[in-house]
């Protein structure tokens, strides 16, 4: 038992930065493309985060000429390279899919003071 506590907690990223639903990030993503690799930055609104622990997940969502985005990214994975606080959200949902039916302004979140 002592064996898997070992696994599952060296899988685990140390020193990510503590950000909630609404705020927006930054999210630096590896990608490979045939035998090169670079990065790609994904900037948007947290509007969602998922289970705990190894598994856990986050979607970030943006408008991209006029459609809306979203990405799912593993905040364990190896391929996301650095998670980046731009501004804080203040919101009173665990989850912000309501943003989906909204555009312009109306999909705005409001900045923590």
């Amino acid at each position: 038992m002592d064996a898997m506590k070992i696994i599952t907690a060296g899988m685990i990223k140390e020193n990510q930065p503590k950000f909630e639903v609404g705020d927006t990030v930054r999210v630096s993503v590896r990608i490979k493309e045939g035998e090169r690799e670079r990065i790609q930055a994904f900037e948007g609104t947290v509007i969602a985060k998922k289970h705990g622990g190894v598994a856990e997940t986050f979607t970030v969502r943006r408008a991209s000429h006029g459609v809306g985005v979203e990405r799912v990214f593993p905040v364990n994975s190896p391929f996301v390279e650095k998670v980046e606080v731009i501004r804080r959200g203040k919101v009173r949902r665990a989850k912000l899919f309501y943003l989906r039916g909204r555009t312009g302004k109306a999909a705005k979140v409001k900045e923590q003071i």
